[in-house]
């Protein structure tokens, strides 16, 4: 996940540099991972970084990269994609990195994501394109992503294609 020619393909700050983020925002880290988006995120707002996963390795594993860094404001949370453990209108921003095309079905997990979302918050879905090839690996098209979170109640605001095998969506939470 954080080989030096993903980075190289598509950084972690470009996709910062792309998004309505501001200093003051609580952003959710979906499917954090190691926190190739946590870190870097953290740097660069006060408010603070939700990094969700549901493998408590991976916590642990930002939770050390945090310490060195010395970040105070990542917030490890362990909890399932079923339901997402935080209140109400409590988030700015959403990313969610090469993780919604594991959730069947999608939308239950959109309507969750619109719930903890602000008001006109934003979701940030970045995923690779599917594969002619591939039909067995589960990959949604840009065209079924950009379905999926309209009829959840976003509206997509941008599409960005920063490497020939990803696609970028920014919604915007519209109710």
């Amino acid at each position: 996940m954080e080989s030096p020619e993903r980075r190289k393909e598509f950084s972690p700050e470009q996709l910062l540099n792309m998004i309505p983020l501001k200093e003051t925002d609580n952003l959710l880290d979906f499917g954090a991972g190691t926190g190739y988006f946590s870190i870097p995120a953290a740097k660069r707002i006060q408010g603070n970084v939700y990094a969700l996963d549901i493998d408590a390795a991976m916590l642990e594993i930002i939770n050390e990269k945090s310490m060195e860094e010395q970040l105070t404001n990542i917030v490890p949370v362990q909890g399932s994609m079923e339901a997402l453990p935080l209140s109400e209108g409590s988030i700015d921003i959403i990313i969610a990195s090469l993780v919604l095309h594991e959730i069947q079905p999608l939308a239950p997990m959109l309507q969750q994501m619109k719930s903890v979302l602000k008001t006109e918050g934003y979701l940030v879905c970045l995923e690779l394109k599917p594969k002619e090839s591939f039909e067995k690996a589960p990959r949604i098209t840009l065209e079924g992503m950009e379905r999926e979170m309209k009829e959840a109640g976003f509206q997509v605001t941008e599409k960005f294609f920063p490497a020939e095998s990803l696609y970028m969506l920014v919604a915007q939470k519209t109710e």
